[in-house]
């Protein structure tokens, strides 16, 4: 994989902090004017970016991460 594409994007970064909030898919959504569908690509795209298998292990990589 190169490294621009390990790197996420600001939108997975706006995912990610509303995630840290524990906020789900579609608080997501409503918070950034998303679809749900968007956010599930979003968090779908940062799973495979960083190795994780499911939501919580991604919410404590994004924590480690800072």
């Amino acid at each position: 994989m190169s490294p621009r594409l390990s790197q996420p994007t600001a939108s997975e970064r706006n995912v990610l902090v509303l995630l840290q909030r524990g906020l789900s898919n579609g608080g997501i959504a409503e918070q950034l004017l998303l679809s749900r569908r968007t956010v599930e690509c979003h968090i779908s795209h940062l799973l495979a970016k960083t190795g994780c298998s499911n939501r919580t292990q991604l919410l404590l990589w994004s924590l480690a991460e800072g």
